[in-house]
């Protein structure tokens, strides 16, 4: 008992640190404290380390917990990929209507050794019958998103390059996000060379593109219309009524399971929710109490947050 009181003091100090650190700007309440209290509450029982980031986009609010951490990124890292490839669009390296070769061999960062990917493992394994084959770089870049597809999201990557998504995050701000590779380059996992990100930087990205402050509106508008088609809506959406909207992007590997996006009210109110998780021992069981914590977010902003 005394290790967890300690640990929920903890996360009431880093709490109160990120919010005065982060965002000197936004207004704390003790409504959003008590959701925050609530929220550990729920969370306690899980075994497992979590991470909350949420910003209500009308008035700046913040409630963050555990919002410096870092966790591997699995695949929320596809939403940065995605943000690289509107940029160089519009500084006219590509277009989308561009034809792109499927293939599945790829180039270790670690030595340039080959590796191809399992479909076995990939969540869109359709893409892997076309292989030999060209399809638009839109197509790929939806796939990407809505269905995860790790192909996919390897020749995206090797079009726009890793450290060149990197660079662009951190002219946005975020200063955490690393964006080292793709996907099931064993050798630099056995490195250590993962893909990681914050709760606090996922939260900024899509602040910003719920802004339309990422490359212009029109880029922003067309990368919500994509994650808008997300097909793996078991945490944010989850428990949400059907008329609200989530353009959002998960990611899931063993003992990890994220979610973050923008959350658009049917009162034209919007929200941007991060949640992540790893150590997971029951994903199952902590994938429905986030969904639950999700909930809860949306409950504080229909009853008027801070208002």
């Amino acid at each position: 008992m005394f290790i967890k009181n300690t640990r929920r003091l903890l996360s009431t100090i880093t709490l109160f640190m990120l919010s005065t650190c982060m965002n000197s700007t936004a207004q704390s309440s003790g409504k959003s404290n008590t959701l925050l209290n609530s929220i550990q509450a729920l969370l306690e029982p899980e075994k497992g380390v979590f991470a909350l980031a949420f910003e209500d986009i009308q008035t700046g609010e913040r409630i963050l917990w555990n919002a410096g951490m870092k966790f591997h990124a699995a695949s929320t890292m596809k939403t940065p990929v995605m943000i690289e490839v509107y940029k160089q669009v519009k500084q006219g390296k590509w277009k989308l209507t561009d034809s792109v070769l499927i293939r599945n061999e790829f180039r270790s960062i670690v030595d340039g050794s080959p590796y191809s990917l399992n479909p076995a493992d990939d969540s869109q394994q359709e893409l892997y019958g076309m292989t030999g084959k060209k399809i638009p770089f839109s197509e790929l870049v939806y796939q990407m998103i809505i269905n995860s597809s790790n192909l996919a999201t390897n020749l995206v990557i090797e079009m726009v390059d890793a450290k060149k998504v990197t660079a662009t995050l951190r002219e946005m701000g975020a200063k955490d996000i690393e964006v080292l590779r793709g996907v099931e380059d064993s050798k630099a996992f056995e490195k250590g060379w993962n893909n990681t990100v914050t709760a606090f930087d996922l939260m900024l990205i899509y602040s910003k593109m719920a802004k339309g402050e990422i490359i212009d509106k029109n880029s922003c508008g067309d990368m919500i219309r994509v994650l808008l088609d997300q097909r793996h809506n078991t945490m944010i959406p989850a428990l949400l009524p059907k008329e609200v909207k989530v353009a959002h992007k998960t990611g899931t590997i063993t003992g990890v399971h994220h979610d973050s996006g923008i959350v658009f009210l049917p009162d034209g109110r919007k929200y941007v929710l991060v949640l992540l998780s790893k150590e997971l021992a029951d994903v199952d069981r902590s994938t429905a109490a986030l969904a639950k914590v999700s909930e809860m977010i949306y409950r504080y902003m229909v009853s008027g947050g801070t208002n």
